[in-house]
């Protein structure tokens, strides 16, 4: 959800630098907090919170980079889904996969992350001034902040955890505690894939112990658990991200909408949304919007959809009704600048639980036919009738076209050893260089393998 009155929270978190919609302009990192204003009273814990909601939700990461970044890195460039005809020359190095070490919006990612995974650790470094009464809550979802924050930047910024061996494999700098000043300690090294996605598995994993099965618009136990089935699909344990997936399912908090359509642009969330960044008039930035929508609907239209990819759909699927011509072929799910950006929905539990039901030959939950057939019935495509109808590539399909524009394809092409065109799954090329002023500034840093050192 997105807190948008930042000059509030900056008010209250006293020296953080606030992050900018503007992904072009420069972020001072010295992120600091002064603990004897900010953390402590209980309500000045809480904004801090609301502070890390507010991180989450920036254009630079969950308001649309992630969405965009992944989209334009899973494209391939010889048989081009989509075209990046922005005059950004930095999301064109993503587009192209020829990222510079300076490229700034991999460096706005990057900081913006981390900015929030501090925010997140003051707080918990004070949950001893938080009311008994709602401690728990406020550990649970600030954990659950940090979690999401690394995960995201392991996806990033590491080889994925189906490439090489993961102990060994560099991930990202895990930092638990606040960073109240810098100095030469905080020039943290960068840590394993492996000890990054143990650390981002026992947040979530806290987070839904912690957490109560509603919470408005915030995170609640269904969210961690949602982000535990996205995390465990990763690393391909099967089990985990098909039983985690069945939580959500099985809270009946949730229920597809009626049509396709009907979960996207919205101005609440949806009977379907798991988890959403808030957006209203008053307030905030829907950059997805920005993105990929056309003039006729307040966007720059900086992402053409090509014939490739529209071909790929069945004849009668309604999810080629939500495609739009206005100067180019353009998805209808981001139409409304001032709509809710979805990002897990229920369909997406369905998918993994069905994959994840496939590949171990199980049912838990129901079978993967009925889990298929639910998708495909919401868009008018003709039903499975048998178990032998389809494999697990036509699983992935279905995944690939229910949830293309929000960010996943990308992950599943990693975690499944598909190539991207003709570049292979676990390609230098298509890992974000770490920034290079950040190496500048830690020298403790290594850079990716094809950047150079």
């Amino acid at each position: 959800m997105r807190i948008k009155n930042k000059f509030l929270v900056a008010m209250v978190i006293g020296t953080f630098a606030v992050i900018s919609c503007d992904s072009q302009l420069d972020i001072d990192p010295q992120q600091s907090i002064d603990s004897e204003i900010a953390l402590n009273t209980s309500d000045n814990v809480v904004s801090v919170l609301i502070g890390a909601y507010n991180g989450l939700s920036d254009d630079d990461m969950f308001g649309g980079q992630f969405q965009l970044e992944a989209d334009l890195l899973a494209n391939s460039n010889t048989a081009s889904e989509v075209t990046w005809t922005g005059s950004f020359e930095e999301p064109e190095q993503i587009w192209q996969k020829s990222i510079l070490v300076e490229n700034s919006q991999v460096s706005q990612t990057w900081l913006a992350s981390y900015n929030t995974i501090n925010l997140a650790n003051n707080v918990l470094s004070a949950l001893d001034v938080v009311d008994a009464g709602i401690r728990g809550r406020v550990e649970g979802e600030a954990k659950f902040i940090r979690g999401v924050s690394y995960f995201n930047l392991l996806k990033l910024y590491a080889q994925p955890y189906s490439a090489g061996n993961v102990s060994t494999n560099l991930g990202v700098p895990i930092v638990t505690e606040p960073t109240t000043s810098i100095t030469e300690e905080n020039n943290v090294s960068r840590g394993t894939v492996e000890q990054g996605y143990t650390q981002v598995i026992s947040d979530l994993t806290e987070a839904e112990s912690l957490l109560p099965p509603t919470n408005g618009v915030f995170a609640n136990a269904n969210v961690a658990a949602a982000f535990l089935s996205r995390v465990y699909l990763q690393q391909e344990n099967y089990t985990g991200a098909r039983d985690a997936a069945d939580r959500v399912i099985g809270s009946d908090n949730y229920s597809l909408t009626g049509t396709y359509a009907g979960a996207f642009n919205s101005g609440s969330n949806t009977t379907e949304d798991v988890f959403s960044i808030q957006v209203s008039e008053q307030d905030g930035a829907n950059s997805v919007n920005l993105f990929y929508a056309g003039s006729s609907f307040g966007g720059r239209g900086d992402v053409d959809i090509n014939a490739t990819h529209t071909a790929i759909y069945e004849a009668g699927d309604d999810r080629l009704n939500l495609f739009y011509t206005d100067g180019a072929t353009r998805t209808g799910k981001w139409m409304d600048q001032f709509a809710n950006i979805g990002v897990i929905r229920l369909a997406e539990m369905y998918l993994t639980r069905a994959e994840g039901n496939f590949r171990l030959n199980e049912t838990e939950g129901d079978t993967p036919l009925n889990d298929l057939n639910r998708i495909r019935d919401r868009v008018n495509l003709p039903l499975y009738i048998l178990p032998t109808d389809f494999d697990i590539d036509d699983i992935l399909l279905e995944r690939k076209l229910e949830l293309m524009f929000e960010g996943q394809l990308l992950h599943d092409l990693k975690r499944t050893q598909r190539s991207i065109g003709d570049i292979p799954y676990d390609a230098d090329r298509i890992v974000y260089p770490i920034p290079q002023r950040e190496r500048d500034a830690n020298p403790n840093l290594d850079q990716n393998s094809g950047y150079g050192n």
